[in-house]
């Protein structure tokens, strides 16, 4: 029998989130985006930097990380190549202000799977996250190319 693919969730399993930011109102924020449209979902963990970002994506093993780029200590790029490098099974979603072309391919060639800007936070967070959670990748309306694996 095949073994679902470690990387996607079935529609009846929790998703479990770990939210990177160095502003504690920003993790409020995701947060409460999260409780409102997605209940279900766990926020599982937080970190401030990309370092422990990393930490604590290895001990808690989250589905997703929604990360900021920047960052004290290590910055969400490094972070995301790393978890990348290490084989982490967490997919990665950057969450950023920054908004420019050079910094969309900059979070494909470190491995991420999607890119939201938190100016349009309300609008593509979650269908970011729905997207990335089922295979697909998720870079903006303008820059749409992933769509979820069939």
């Amino acid at each position: 029998m095949d073994q679902p693919d470690s990387t996607t969730r079935t529609p009846s399993a929790a998703a479990r989130i770990l939210i990177v930011d160095d502003h504690e109102i920003v993790r409020d924020g995701i947060r409460t985006l999260l409780r409102r449209f997605r209940p279900d979902w766990v926020v599982c963990g937080e970190a401030k930097n990309g370092k422990e970002a990393i930490e604590v994506a290895t001990l808690l093993e989250p589905d997703v990380l929604v990360l900021d780029v920047t960052m004290p200590v290590m910055s969400g790029l490094e972070a995301a190549s790393r978890i990348t490098r290490l084989g982490l099974p967490a997919r990665v979603l950057i969450f950023t202000m920054h908004e420019t072309k050079s910094l969309v391919m900059e979070v494909r060639e470190v491995g991420a799977q999607g890119y939201v800007v938190k100016s349009q936070a309300a609008r593509d967070l979650i269908v970011a996250l729905d997207r990335i959670l089922s295979g697909g990748t998720f870079f903006g309306p303008e820059h749409e190319s992933g769509k979820p694996a069939n």
